[in-house]
């Protein structure tokens, strides 16, 4: 009897779902989303729930979210995502959230501080003193992570001066998917990717860096455990279960950054494949096994688990960038973008470093901000968004250029997220700045199908999860080569000008 093909990622009815389900959170920049996945995981019709929320910014470089309004969306979305589940049905609970978040919690586990998110950049002034103060290259070879504001430790040293007593109140630094959990279940665990994209976690021991804390003066004992994608949690506190009866005897994931969740999520899950995410924020990145000897320098490298690592650069500002110039400068319909992002380069478009919340990859200015150049009289909108999409692509590019060093057997790059189904043309001016073709996959909410695929893939090895329907390339043209090589000249040289202030 011949095997019975492989579903694709579609979406399928309760009723013909095969178990095990699998229940996946997502807290995402922008929503908290929960959903039932099948064995598959493709998930179940009807029981996906989403709760909009925003970050709370300001021009001191404030960017956080209420965390206990978290712990009360995540509570809402699972008890939709449940609604008219028996009990005993769901073997898992997995959960993705933004990464590199920070909640001050005290004795009594209770929020002392919002939380905050990898945008938050008023740290930077205590960035600049850990950098005079540690040889940064050694930090960054041991813990896989630059000094930046969107880690733990100048975070760390600027709650202990500017909110001395929250800092003494507090028992435990906690990530926000931490401390959703330890509300909601009375679970305790960090996960090794979530601890690792706090910047505190040797990439060779897999243990908190005791140097790096040392120098930030803060005790290991105030962190959570550290717990492998492989050691799920099943002792939860009494009163999830008697909210949620159908969560009965399933296995609870800790936490984990939605960039890891994100690769797994469209398959990137081989040193061959590179995902490329474009939503509020982007990335590139590639899973390896163990980690790399040496990393490069705009690079980073979190161990995901104890065989394997994850290498790439962010991006702060993809989609906010397309939103900041729609509600302000350079308002178009989604047609005339799409237009504009497919039409040929010019040689009278500005120039746009894209760093309205700082920069990460590769140069970890976290205080930089964006620039606009070259505009003339007659840049209008078109020109605007044109400048602002290439220097997004030369940010990526100069990730991917760093990248094919640890991973030179790249032989696809699979891209996702918001910004790519808004802006069907955006991937154009990205393969061309990289040089390399770029598959755009349709997959709904790749990030928490990623995170129910890791649970799957411990609860049942050996079965094969959903197919991702194949789309067609963006082929880079050689014709444009010249103009592409001397926009990322263009770019560095007006870059050094920037991180040189």
């Amino acid at each position: 009897m011949a095997e019975e093909p492989i579903p694709t990622t579609q979406a399928i009815a309760l009723v013909s779902a095969p178990a095990p389900y699998v229940l996946a959170i997502d807290i995402g920049s922008g929503s908290t989303r929960g959903c039932l996945y099948d064995a598959y995981a493709r998930p179940i019709k009807k029981h996906l729930v989403k709760a909009e929320h925003a970050f709370i910014e300001a021009a001191d470089g404030t960017a956080e979210v209420d965390a206990d309004q978290m712990v009360r969306e995540v509570g809402e979305v699972i008890d939709g995502a449940l609604k008219g589940i028996d009990p005993g049905l769901v073997k898992a609970v997995v959960m993705d959230t933004f990464a590199s978040s920070l909640v001050c919690v005290d004795a009594e586990g209770d929020a002392l501080t919002p939380c905050i998110t990898y945008a938050d950049s008023r740290s930077s002034e205590h960035l600049a003193k850990l950098r005079s103060q540690l040889d940064e290259d050694e930090v960054h070879q041991r813990t896989g992570t630059r000094l930046h504001t969107s880690y733990h430790p100048p975070r760390l040293l600027w709650l202990q001066d500017e909110f001395p007593e929250v800092f003494a109140k507090t028992a435990k630094f906690l990530s926000l998917g931490e401390y959703v959990y330890a509300k909601l279940a009375g679970i305790e665990g960090a996960a090794t990717s979530t601890m690792a994209w706090a910047g505190i976690l040797n990439r060779h021991t897999c243990e908190l860096d005791e140097e790096l804390l040392a120098a930030v003066g803060v005790d290991r004992s105030r962190f959570a455990p550290v717990v492998d994608p492989s050691e799920p949690i099943t002792d939860v506190s009494a009163e999830a279960l008697r909210r949620w009866p159908a969560l009965e005897g399933a296995a609870w994931f800790p936490a984990v950054p939605d960039g890891y969740a994100s690769n797994i999520g469209v398959g990137a899950s081989t040193p061959s494949v590179a995902a490329m995410s474009a939503a509020t924020s982007g990335a590139i990145r590639v899973i390896v096994d163990g980690t790399p000897d040496v990393l490069p320098t705009g690079l980073w490298a979190y161990r995901v688990s104890k065989t394997q690592s994850i290498v790439g650069g962010a991006l702060n500002d993809v989609g906010r960038v397309t939103l900041w110039l729609q509600s302000t400068l350079a308002p178009l319909t989604y047609e005339q973008i799409d237009e504009v992002f497919r039409a040929a380069p010019s040689e009278g478009t500005p120039l746009v470093l894209p760093f309205l919340t700082g920069e990460r990859a590769t140069g970890w200015a976290g205080d930089a901000r964006a620039v606009l150049t070259g505009v003339s009289s007659a840049s209008g909108p078109r020109e605007l968004w044109r400048g602002a999409v290439e220097g997004i692509a030369i940010s990526y590019a100069r990730v991917f250029e760093q990248l094919l060093e640890v991973a030179p057997g790249i032989r696809s790059v699979i891209a996702s997220g918001g910004v790519t189904s808004a802006y069907p043309g955006f991937m154009h001016p990205v393969a061309q700045a990289l040089g390399f073709p770029v598959e755009v996959v349709q997959v709904k909410r790749v990030t928490m199908r990623g995170a129910a695929a890791l649970a799957l893939s411990v609860l049942q090895a050996e079965h094969p999860l959903a197919t991702i329907p194949q789309t067609s390339l963006t082929e880079p043209d050689a014709a444009q080569g010249d103009y592409y090589d001397d926009l990322r000249r263009r770019f560095e040289n007006v870059y050094q000008g920037v991180i040189a202030k």
